[in-house]
């Protein structure tokens, strides 16, 4: 047994001694104990626990691995996914503003993704255990809306039906106006026995829709999302943000920097997110390389009242960026690039020198290198919010507001 201090959090939420050690569900300060063994204390002992240490408020914390900071005070937690942001941008020399943080509430996720399995005795629907292949049941989630946990029979019923006993299902579930969306893979080969019990079982669970490996057993009603005065229809596990609480405090932010701007570019635009709430003021051009979200955005804005017009263009930009002359066109940029960030396209920015950009991220490393090269291009960063709608886990998103110096 040996006793070691933590120092600080790591990224993935271990804590951190000298050594360096990672010690799982501890914080800065604690003295713990146990055995190391490849610079990992798997199971320590909490000698002498921290201020911020509270009970956490799940009974499946330690087992199942969705969460890894409810052992932290909220206050903690806030202010430790914001330092997480300012390190990262103080690495790269940037100081920055930083707005209060928007934390979305308990029992607000609004989609998840299970893992089913069949067993000898029926059916084992939940997450998978922290670093493991062992599927945690979770009937007390703390995280996620009533009706996504009342999805979980439904999963339950799925998996007797279209698993293996060999492998496991993945369940993508959203929750939507007219009932769950349900995308499923890993599933049994569709055949035509298999069809007729899943519409079957469409049916009487009341889903909107039911998707096995990319096919579309059956639509009921659709299962549109509201973006602004518009409804769309995802296509089906398309992304959305998790909350409408998070969703609602980084479009706040985006309006707020993209302000009375005519004519927006919405870059990374997935199904309109940004684009279809934005159109209430101002044109936009929404660009995304899945060709079936475009479709879903430009379908939603031609169904909708009162909205200025939208272009769509599906566009690969990791590979084909905007130019500076497509760009030069553009009174304002929106920005939100998945985690690889969005580096080829800055360099486009950069020398296009749009008035303003609002840039979304969900990788603090990723933006910090893209705003340390539209900071040298001549902008500055002159607010950050951060948004927490991962509540409990390491995950942070946020928004930064950039203007050109020149104005």
């Amino acid at each position: 047994m040996e006793q070691v201090t933590i120092e600080r959090l790591g990224h993935q939420g271990d804590g951190i001694a000298p050594g360096p050690v990672f010690v799982p569900g501890t914080l800065p300060g604690e003295v713990v104990e146990g055995e190391i063994s490849g610079g990992v204390m798997a199971a320590p002992k909490i000698v002498t626990p921290a201020e911020t240490r509270v009970k956490p408020p799940c009974r499946h914390a330690k087992s199942c691995g969705g969460c890894a900071l409810q052992h932290a005070s909220d206050d903690f937690v806030a202010g430790w996914k914001v330092d997480v942001v300012r390190k990262a941008l103080s690495a790269q020399g940037i100081d920055a503003d930083f707005r209060p943080i928007e934390t979305s509430p308990r029992h607000s996720r609004r989609r998840a993704t299970f893992t089913a399995r069949r067993t000898k005795k029926g059916a084992l629907v939940g997450f998978h255990g922290r670093a493991s292949d062992t599927i945690v049941e979770i009937p007390d989630c703390q995280l996620l809306r009533p009706e996504l946990m009342a999805a979980l029979p439904m999963a339950e019923a799925l998996a007797l039906e279209g698993a293996s006993r060999k492998g496991a299902l993945a369940l993508t579930v959203t929750l939507s106006p007219v009932g769950l969306d349900v995308a499923v893979t890993g599933g049994k080969p569709l055949d035509g026995p298999l069809q007729m019990a899943l519409a079957q079982l469409t049916e009487t669970r009341g889903l909107a829709r039911l998707t096995w490996d990319d096919e579309v057993i059956a639509l009921r009603e659709p299962p549109a999302q509201r973006f602004g005065a518009a409804q769309v229809v995802p296509p089906p596990g398309a992304f959305l943000q998790a909350t409408e609480e998070g969703e609602a405090a980084l479009l706040a932010a985006t309006r707020e920097i993209v302000g009375d701007a005519r004519r927006v570019v919405d870059l990374f635009a997935g199904c309109g997110t940004f684009s279809l709430p934005l159109a209430e003021r101002a044109e936009v051009h929404a660009v995304e390389g899945d060709r079936a979200m475009t479709a879903a955005l430009e379908a939603g804005w031609r169904r909708a009242q009162g909205l200025k017009r939208v272009t769509t263009e599906a566009r690969d930009l990791f590979r084909r960026p905007l130019l500076p002359d497509e760009l030069k066109r553009f009174d304002a940029v929106v920005l939100d690039p998945p985690r690889a960030g969005a580096e080829a396209q800055v360099e486009e920015l950069a020398e296009a020198k749009p008035p303003v950009i609002a840039y979304v991220s969900c990788n603090p490393v990723t933006f910090a290198r893209d705003a340390a090269r539209l900071i040298a291009a001549g902008y500055r960063l002159s607010w950050v919010q951060v948004v927490d709608q991962f509540r409990w886990s390491t995950h942070v998103e946020l928004v930064g507001s950039f203007t050109r110096t020149d104005m």
